[in-house]
Formats: C-alpha cells, structure tokens, sequence
C-alpha cells in the first residue's frame, strides 16, 4: 500500500471537475503515467480510494506515486491533443511506447547493362534507389513480385559474361525468369522490360497495364504477333497477381488497416497502410506488460497519426472495434488531415479480409516473442471474443467427470496455458462423497475440492510455489465437460465461494464431436469460429482421454484389490495400501514375500501365500 496515499486523497479532494491532463510521478520526480480526463477529480479519485478495484498493474503504478501534476485545459478534445504530445515528450513507462521494428529499407535497381531488382537496406552499392520504405517486409515482398512478374533473373551469374556458360536454371523452366543466361535477350529489350518492372513499383498496377496495353496494340498493328503475346502474358501476370496479392490494387482509397494480438506479458498492435490502391508500408508495435488501458488500441490511434504531415494520414482507418472516444479522435483526425478521416468497422469484403491480414501479420510478429505459433495466438483471440473475455484466456482448466456405472467414479483436470497443454498441472480426482452414479453431485464435489485448495494456498504462512502446486493459481476459464445442466450446477458453487472465473460448458454432438459452447442460459454457436472450435476440440478431446485414463487405471485397481482380498488376512484396506505402493502388476510381481510382509503388515505365512497368488496373476 502506498503511505502517500493519505496525502493523494486529500489533495484530490480539492481537484477541479474540469477537463484536463494529469500526471503521476514517483518519489525521484519522475514521470510513470499521464493521462486525460473529462472530469480531473473523478478520474484521479480513482486510482487513490482506500479499496479500489484495480487491475493488478495499476496498483503497482499506484504504489509508487509520489506526487502529481495536473493540467486544466478548455475542452476534452484540448486533453487529448496535450496527452498525445506529452506521452511523446516524455515516453511514461506506464503509456504505450510506440516502439517498432523497424529501420530504413530501399529497393535498389543495379547499374546497366542487364540490372538487378534487389531489397536493400543501405544505399552504399551503387545504381538506384527507390524509398526509404519504413518495412523490410514490403521492400522485400515488392522486389520478390516484380522480379516473379517481370521475369527477371535473381540468380547471381554476372551479364552478358556469363551468357551461353551454363544450362538456364529451375527458374526459366517454370516460367520465373527469361532466361537472359541463353544470351538471346538484348540489352535493349531487357532494359525495356526493366523500365516496365520499375514503373510498376511506382505507378502501380493500373498505370503499367495501360502502358503495356497500348504496347501491344502496337505491336499488333505492326503484325509483330510474337511481342504483341509477350506482353498480353505479362498483362495477364500482373492482372493475376492483383487479384491474389494485398501489395497490388488492394483498395481505391488510401486506408490504414490495424489489428492487435495479445499474449500474457506483451502485445503486438500491427499497421498496414494503403496508399493509390496498393500496400505499400507495413509498422509492427511491441507493447510491453506496463501498459495500464484494457484496451490499447483507443490510447494508440491518437499517439501514433499526432504530429503527422495531411499527407500521412489516410481517409480511412480500419480496426476492429471502435474506441470508447471514437468521436473525439476523429475530430482530432479530421483537424489534423484537413481532410475528412473515417473509422470503421469491417464486417464482410475485401476490407474484412485486410483486417483479417492485419490481424494474422500481429499474431506473427507476437509468436517470435511468446514462442507460440500465429494460429494458437488467434485461436485463443478467436475464443475470447466468443465467449465475451476481456481479453484471451491463457490459461485454461477444463473438467470432466468419467465412470464405470458407479464404480471406479473419478474426474480429471487439464491444464492449457496459451493455447498448449501444460501437462505439470494435470490434477486426478477420486469422487469421494457419491455411492451412485451422478455427474452433476460429481462435478460439483471436485469444483468445491479444487477452489478450496486454492483458498488455503491463498491464506498459507509462505507464499505457495505456483509451479509446483497448479491449485495456488486461479484460470483465467474453466471449461466443463457438459451442457448447460453442468453449468448450471457449478455456477452457484463460484458465487457461494466468491470466485470470479468465467465459466462454460463444452457441448458434444452424438458423435462425441465438440458442437457448441454452453453457458448458464443456453448455448454458443461454434459454425462459423474455426479456429475456437479448434482448440476446445482438443482441450474437450484432452480432458476426456485423461479422465477415461484414470477410470479404466482406478477400475484395473478395483479388480487387482478384489483378486488380493482372496487371501485370508488382506482386507480392502491392507490391498489398496499395497496397490497405491506397487503401481503397476509388474512392480507387484518383483515384489518378494519380505516386501509384501512389510508393506501390508501382515504376517510371514500371509505373505507368501499372497505371493504365491500374485505370481499367478496374468501379466499386464
């Protein structure tokens, strides 16, 4: 707990109720957050009440507050301005950082005769340059294109020198390169092609069609049929190529489409910008676990277009949700552009599809950090969003109740920590307090047990060793094994114990086959979210193989104990003592009459008719 915090309540008591800026420093001055408000006392009341409810990386802020500073100003739309311009003036550890990947990246096109398209990322080589471009994927994707559609050679031989030497390589028999090693292309015709190639990176797919086209028709009124097919092919590439690739005539508009992916200690928000109908710079923005706002994408769009020249800024910018402020940024926008700037929402077409890019480009860069793939980031993305999370689940505990009409009654806990199993953590339950057969009584025996035991872990004299001990923490979801009937009967048991963790059930189809998402009220459908109906197939399939594991395992055991109670002396308890010491019938089948003398206490006589027995048991 802060001990200034006596100090901060009293003078935000007498904070004015007007629209400003405030900003929280720590006890050596300096600056850790700065924020915007509507109304400064309200907003600064918050972080300072005696119990507040704060997520637990604003209370470390608030605990190192010192002191701070305030900024009245004329309007909520003045607050933004001057927030943008101070979080870029003082770059708060607790404020988004915009801090990308990158660094300058060229497209060089080597001197003449027979030059080569390259990406680059100096300009120290001689020939020309075409940039800066802030991406090294986009100069390298550009060069990657127009050498496939323009036919030019990438290899490293050096022309003409090299003509006739060698057989022409895969490239020219799959139709990706001329085949300038042959020595049948001109220097004049490879420069034209050339001159096509860099046209296309700088006008774009439409400028260089018409070209081409009228080259053509050209040529065929000169009766040249054979240039006339050569450039009706090319035409036809680049015709290809747009329909399939984002880089070439993408969208008429200039537009910035932006996506988020998340994992446990960092995000990754993700730009793809649009300019004359093409992609033509990609930006990727770490963010680390400091940042305070849920949502990052409202204090983002702000700070990322402030202080940009009109020409910066496209007409439109598509997200995936519209910030709470919507309005008031693009007012912001709007003034800054001297042009008017939209935010949307794309549900369907060609700007959802971008958006989805977007996304899937986000989810990449963040899977090189967290050392998990593109698609389980989006999975858990794509279930957070279904079930209505704040934010992606990472980590995920799913039940299930498995039995043999009411014997060998037993459940089974899986573990899945960012969208992979976390096999440290699986727990197996023995139903306990049921003598028949009731999966719902089962289910909410094992749920009492396992929040309990986060309960006294919680209260415990030294803090618990996480690790060791998957009860100490709680999921982020729990995920039932079971309809709404399960849901129903757990769901109370949460309230009673004052345990806030979504809950759901995980519906199958006649056919054992996960089919929807169950919850207090009804159910979820799954059609149309593959990747969430992937990873609960596989958590539902994991949760099931494990539990059915422990029933047949807990059913052989019933058997073996049943088989040992033959021998006079050995009762229930004296077998299950020696089954839980020698796990498996081979363990059982070494142990000498010694051992099973020791372990069940019984005597020597006991014991080796017990051994006698246990040497006739069929092996496993």
């Amino acid at each position: 707990m802060n001990p200034r915090l006596p100090f901060l309540q009293q003078k935000t008591a007498a904070l004015t109720t007007e629209p400003g800026v405030y900003i929280m420093k720590n006890k050596q001055e300096k600056i850790l957050y700065i924020g915007k408000a509507k109304n400064l006392r309200n907003r600064v009341t918050s972080y300072f009440r005696d119990h507040p409810d704060h997520t637990p990386k604003t209370a470390a802020m608030v605990s190192q507050v010192h002191d701070y500073d305030f900024i009245v100003t004329g309007s909520e739309y003045e607050a933004l301005v001057l927030e943008c311009s101070l979080i870029k003036q003082h770059k708060p550890p607790y404020n988004i950082l915009l801090k990308d990947d990158k660094g300058y990246h060229y497209i060089r096109i080597s001197p003449p005769p027979f030059s080569r398209i390259t990406a680059e990322v100096n300009t120290t080589e001689p020939g020309e340059y075409l940039g800066p471009y802030m991406s090294g994927f986009v100069a390298k994707q550009t060069a990657h294109e127009v050498n496939r559609l323009f036919q030019l050679p990438t290899c490293g031989k050096q022309f003409p020198s090299a003509f006739g030497k060698q057989r022409p390589c895969l490239n020219y028999h799959i139709g990706q390169c001329m085949g300038v090693c042959r020595g049948k292309t001109s220097a004049a015709a490879y420069a034209e092609t050339l001159a096509d190639a860099v046209r296309f990176i700088k006008n774009g797919g439409d400028h260089t069609v018409s070209a081409l086209e009228q080259r053509m028709l050209a040529a065929s009124e000169r009766l040249d049929f054979e240039e006339a097919a050569r450039l009706r092919d090319r035409i036809n590439a680049i015709r290809r190529a747009g329909e399939s690739q984002d880089i070439i005539d993408a969208i008429p508009e200039d537009t910035d489409v932006i996506a988020i992916a998340h994992a446990p200690k960092t995000s990754v928000i993700s730009v793809l910008m649009y300019r004359g109908g093409r992609l033509c710079d990609q930006a990727s923005f770490f963010l680390t676990g400091n940042v305070l706002t849920d949502r990052p994408i409202d204090e983002f769009i702000p700070q990322y277009y402030s202080g940009r020249s009109n020409k910066d800024l496209p007409r439109t910018i598509l997200v995936e949700a519209l910030p709470e402020e919507a309005e008031l940024i693009t007012d912001l926008l709007r003034a800054q552009a001297g042009h008017a700037v939209t935010l949307a929402v794309p549900q369907k077409g060609i700007r959802h599809r971008l958006l989805l890019r977007a996304k899937q480009n986000a989810s990449e860069k963040l899977s090189i950090q967290s050392g998990r793939t593109g698609r389980e980031l989006l999975e858990l993305e794509e279930l957070g969003r279904v079930l209505g999370l704040a934010k992606p689940p990472v980590r995920i505990e799913a039940y299930d109740i498995s039995n043999l009409s009411s014997a060998a009654m037993v459940a089974g806990m899986v573990v899945f920590e960012n969208g992979r199993p976390l096999k440290s953590a699986y727990r197996r339950f023995s139903v306990k307090e049921l003598q028949t057969q009731n999966d719902y009584a089962a289910m909410q025996e094992i749920i009492r047990r396992r929040l309990n035991e986060y309960k006294q872990a919680l209260h415990a004299e030294t803090p618990p060793d996480t690790e060791k001990n998957s009860f100490a923490v709680l999921p982020d979801l729990i995920l039932l094994d079971g309809g709404k009937g399960h849901v129903s009967a757990i769901a109370p048991i949460l309230e009673e114990m004052k345990i806030s963790v979504p809950l759901f059930g995980m519906v199958k189809d006649d056919k054992h086959r996960t089919r929807a998402i169950a919850t207090n009220g009804g159910e979820l459908s799954l059609r149309d979210k593959q990747g969430a109906f992937s990873l609960l197939t596989r958590i539902q399939d994991e949760v099931h193989r494990y539990s059915v594991q422990y029933m047949k395992t807990r059913h052989k055991q019933s058997s073996y104990a049943l088989t040992l109670t033959k021998v006079k002396g050995i009762g229930e308890k004296k077998a299950r003592k020696l089954l839980l010491t020698y796990k498996t019938r081979a363990q059982l089948k070494a142990a000498s009459a010694a051992d099973l003398a020791k372990t069940a206490g019984v005597s020597a006589e006991t014991a080796a008719e017990l051994h006698a027995l246990i040497a006739e048991l069929p092996d496993d």
